[in-house]
């Protein structure tokens, strides 16, 4: 079984937390939003791993490799221009010869691939597509479908009085390999708006997968710090923490000082030093080879990797990205590197 994930979007929605790295590799709990879908697609037996690149595609490849660090087989397709989400997957044909997942990589989801896949052979489909339940469906891709499960018709970013439905594309399909032949080739193609409603004219069955309880598509900073808060509060269990059993998580090589004062929930990474007297928590993320100076004060923030924190300083409410220095200044409400107000 193959997974095809389209992780060549700008993320400009993201910004400025995107400037340096694409969308997929932003971290949840330490580590990219996109290993944490791979470890997930392990669970399910699925190593088999293709990802379409275009953005700043080097931070992805010289994360992920070939794959066998982390117990995957990895392959790449560049696009040299995006194409769209039907484009990207035409464009990884020759790599696809028998039924196979497409993910969107910046969706975070409680789905249970296995199941969801036994349900599409149940269907006779050519797609299979996870939809979620959300109040207003007016920013999505609505779908329409019958009491047997198959969908009737699409609707994109539909206007109040056209609301049909209020499941939405969850970003996560099953394929057959047939329906690649019914992508053009060589241009920006979407599959939302164009393939999916030109398949139901060509009378093949597009099957609706409804097992999807949490779902968010992590497209702004808010939503950013809500997928995090949500792992804290238990509302989405990441394969390697579950909050409700353990109020602080930390991984290899850390170094905290008796005299520091920890108040989870809380998540450290590999190789960080806390120094003495500093307290750290409720409610935040410390990332890999991060330094965190004596008597510092430390709360409901996100720190991403390599990051100085001085002597006394006071966070709170922040995003700090990777390699950034914080002084002995109060910093509350700010995005860096570039500052931005966050509400």
């Amino acid at each position: 079984m193959q997974a095809l994930f389209l992780a060549g979007g700008k993320g400009t929605r993201l910004y400025p937390l995107t400037y340096e790295i694409p969308k997929p590799m932003v971290p949840i709990m330490g580590k990219p939003l996109l290993e944490h879908n791979m470890n997930l697609l392990k669970l399910h037996g699925i190593h088999d791993i293709i990802l379409s690149i275009c953005y700043k595609p080097e931070c992805i490849e010289q994360y992920f490799g070939n794959g066998s660090a982390f117990g995957l087989n990895i392959r790449y397709i560049s696009e040299n221009s995006p194409l769209g989400t039907g484009g990207a997957i035409k464009n990884c044909a020759k790599l696809l010869n028998d039924t196979f997942f497409v993910f969107n990589a910046d969706i975070l989801s409680n789905i249970n691939f296995s199941e969801m896949l036994r349900y599409h052979k149940r269907q006779h489909a050519a797609v299979t597509i996870a939809v979620t339940r959300v109040e207003d469906p007016s920013a999505y891709g609505v779908i329409e479908y019958d009491k047997n499960g198959y969908a009737l018709s699409f609707c994109e970013k539909p206007d109040p009085n056209e609301i049909v439905s209020h499941f939405i594309n969850a970003g996560v399909y099953i394929f057959e390999p047939e329906v690649l032949e019914h992508i053009p080739t060589g241009h920006a193609v979407s599959v939302e708006k164009e393939i999916f409603p030109q398949l139901l004219q060509d009378g093949k069955k597009i099957a609706v997968y409804r097992g999807c309880n949490y779902w968010l598509d992590i497209g702004t900073p808010e939503k950013y710090v809500r997928a995090n808060r949500d792992s804290f509060e238990g509302k989405f269990c990441l394969a390697e923490t579950d909050f409700h059993h353990r109020a602080v998580y930390s991984d290899v090589n850390t170094q905290i000082s008796r005299s520091a004062i920890l108040r989870g929930p809380i998540y450290i990474g590999k190789n960080v030093q806390i120094k003495a007297g500093a307290v750290v928590g409720p409610r935040v993320i410390i990332g890999n080879n991060s330094i965190i100076g004596e008597k510092s004060v430390i709360a409901n923030s996100i720190l991403w990797n390599k990051i100085t924190v001085k002597n006394h300083a006071r966070i709170d409410r922040c995003i700090i990205t990777d390699k950034s220095i914080i002084s002995d200044t109060f910093q509350k409400n700010i995005i860096t590197p570039r500052l931005k107000k966050f509400i």
